[in-house]
């Protein structure tokens, strides 16, 4: 271990595999274990959308204090296969480890960097008391030994898959307590523990992913239906409401495609319920023109977007902040709606809760913008971060009907009254065409542009006091920063800690952080940047979406932008690195990294030899039969380290330009094209 490790900020641990291997269990128990004991943990998984194969990516930050993202570089490696060692060794920090098994893994020590102790546990040998297991009791094996290095109470381990495996009755629960308790004491006797020293103040706290909080946020707030097709990363949400749905007092419908979700929303909503639909990007395209007529109609609805990577269908189960300028432009015409974004998994609690109270209050959509980092991340929060107690304003919704009632009539504060349908006297239209007060359509012989002008002008006036009744945003950090992160929705974490890396730099930084997109904050965000002496955006998405927004709105153009757009989230390092770059004027390159071209070989490897190799050595050469410079990469067999072939991929286009297959008389220039 090295004793530069700080506890407050936390290690993080890695563990990968493939889909069907057990990573959620295994990862779920280190976390449960952590959370117990009363450390603060963050959770975050790159999976794929398989059922079996492929590369799955748990990583689990531990610390003594909270943090907001899953930090930057590992510090322990839990590799249940070859691939996942071969992919995140080199991410490891000095001092760290890795745990692997000996039986079908092999650890070549060119993989390690320096510092870094590789532990390979026979795994066979100490399941063979248990008699036959099956594969996945490998993690039990290996997580045993991960809990001793790290110096983590077993005992409460114990208590968790006692928890975990009651169900399954007395015999697995003490199969998996024997297997666990067996690859720790194998590391006992065999693994020099960690100076880890942990302060546990043993305080027990939730651990929740963001698409629980908004559904907890929103049953606070009194949802009454909730209508989703399942589409992830937003069908977590659906999962946790459904079997929960009669405990709740909530209506969950799941509909055949996201045009029957949004009705039925909007449907519900105008009955007088407190209606929500979720969805992620592919959906909300198919909800656009009815989130129109819920504009139209003036009928109150929450719309949830869980962002993935697209356009189309995209990256499924990657994270992306691409869909902003779909929010703007959900629907033909002008219309008032309210757009914002949840920061953190304890602020997707309250902001599912305002946008309830804002649907209802100004009778128009609002929109929650997610994503995946954020839906589905487990985090633990402080045992009171939500208040059940949360404020619910229903706005001018009357139990009687008054003489003379308009739905729609034209009022000082723009806002009608509403009675719900069914309340005597309260008969009126509500349809997708424009109407007088009374609900009477402008759209055939009664059109009437005088009418038409005025209604307009009466919904979208409802911008301005939804302005007025928004929390203003803070500037975070010294007002006389060298430079000012900007930043939405689920960055918020990995900036804030970038500015402490940062200021641990010597770079003084401040963030604002934007949580109601539209309509704009413009006065206040354009004071607080007012001083501002360089302005950076950071977001997840290619174009830059919110920095041209920011512009639209204030006028004000960012000096620069941090963009990541792989379907990762951020890392803390990344954005400190970048805008250590940024400031000294280093020129932003989109080269193909060498660790990006090892990436591009794997991808080759797994594609088209079966993934039986691995990049040995990679090497930036130029040959003349290509208009760029090429990684030349030389892949070596997985198990046995012989020569297999050269790869050449190009530094700038990312093109796999030739493949030639290993031969002792073979030479690179009687390549074919792959």
């Amino acid at each position: 271990m090295n004793d530069q490790w700080n506890l407050a900020k936390g290690i993080t641990v890695g563990i990968g595999g493939a889909a069907g291997d057990g990573l959620d269990k295994t990862g779920d128990t280190l976390a449960r274990t952590a959370a117990r004991l009363g450390l603060y943990v963050y959770a975050f998984n790159s999976y794929q959308s398989i059922i079996r194969g492929g590369h799955i990516w748990l990583r689990i930050r531990l610390s003594e204090q909270k943090r907001h993202n899953h930090g930057n570089n590992l510090h322990v490696l839990m590799a249940l296969n070859e691939d996942s060692l071969e992919r995140h060794a080199r991410t490891v920090e000095p001092g760290g480890i890795i745990f692997y098994n000996s039986d079908k893994v092999n650890c070549d020590p060119i993989l390690l960097p320096e510092g870094v102790t590789c532990v390979g546990l026979p795994v066979a040998e100490l399941a063979k008391p248990f008699g036959r297991l099956l594969p996945v009791m490998q993690n039990s094996i290996m997580l045993g030994a991960l809990l001793h290095w790290l110096n983590l109470d077993f005992q409460v381990t114990r208590e968790v898959l006692g928890d975990t495996f009651k169900h399954k009755g007395p015999a697995v629960v003490d199969q998996n307590l024997g297997i666990a308790q067996a690859g720790f004491d194998y590391a006992a006797q065999h693994v020099t523990p960690s100076a880890l020293n942990w302060r546990y103040s043993r305080t027990r706290r939730p651990f929740v992913t963001g698409n629980e909080a908004v559904g907890m946020g929103a049953v606070a707030a009194g949802l009454k239906f909730y209508a989703a097709y399942p589409m992830s990363p937003a069908s977590s949400l659906l999962h946790w409401l459904a079997p929960r749905s009669e405990k709740l007092g909530v209506m969950v419908k799941q509909a055949e495609d996201e045009l029957a979700v949004v009705n039925m929303a909007i449907g519900a909503g105008l009955a007088g319920a407190r209606a929500m639909c979720g969805t992620s990007g592919g959906g909300f395209a198919l909800m656009t023109e009815a989130i129109g007529m819920a504009g139209i109609m003036e009928s109150p609805v929450v719309i949830l977007n869980v962002q993935r990577g697209g356009p189309s269908t995209g990256l499924p189960t990657r994270t992306e902040q691409g869909d902003l300028n779909q929010a703007f432009g959900a629907s033909q015409g002008d219309f008032p709606r309210v757009i914002m974004a949840a920061a953190s998994v304890t602020d997707a609690y309250y902001t599912a809760a305002e946008a309830h109270n804002l649907a209802e209050k100004f009778q128009v959509p609002v929109i929650i913008l997610s994503d995946l980092m954020l839906g589905e991340h487990p985090e633990t929060i402080e045992p009171d971060a939500f208040k059940a107690d949360v404020p619910i304003e229903r706005g001018k919704l009357l139990t009687e009907t008054p003489a003379g009632y308009k739905r729609f009539e034209m009022t000082p504060d723009h806002i009608s009254a509403r009675v719900l349908p069914g309340t005597p006297g309260g008969m009126y239209v509500a349809a997708s065409d424009d109407h007088d007060e009374d609900g009477v359509l402008l759209s055939d012989e009664f059109t009437n542009e005088a009418v038409r002008r005025k209604m307009q002008e009466k919904r979208m006036a409802k911008l301005e006091a939804i302005v007025q009744s928004l929390t203003p945003p803070r500037l975070e950090g010294p007002a006389d920063a060298e430079v000012t992160l900007v930043g939405w929705g689920s960055t918020w974490g990995a900036i804030h800690e970038a500015v402490e890396e940062l200021a641990e730099a010597g770079i003084s930084a401040n963030h604002l952080h934007i949580k109601y997109i539209f309509p704009f904050q413009v006065e206040a965000v354009t004071r607080l940047l007012a001083k501002s002496r360089r302005i950076v955006v950071v977001e997840v998405n290619s174009s830059g979406q919110f920095a041209r927004h920011l512009r639209a709105e204030t006028g004000i153009t960012a000096d620069d932008t941090v963009l990541a757009y792989a379907g990762e989230p951020f890392s803390p390092g990344f954005i400190a690195a970048a805008v250590r770059d940024i400031l000294a004027g280093v020129p932003r390159s989109l080269d193909v990294t060498r660790a990006e071209a090892a990436e591009i070989a794997y991808h080759f490897i797994r594609v088209k030899l079966a993934n039986e190799a691995r990049p040995a050595e990679l090497q930036q050469v130029s040959l003349p039969a290509y208009n760029e410079p090429v990684w030349q990469v030389s892949l070596v067999g997985r198990k046995e380290g012989e020569p297999r072939g050269t790869l050449l991929i190009g530094v700038q286009t990312g093109s796999t330009y030739a493949w030639q297959a290993y031969t002792p008389e073979a030479e690179l220039e009687s390549s074919v094209n792959v």
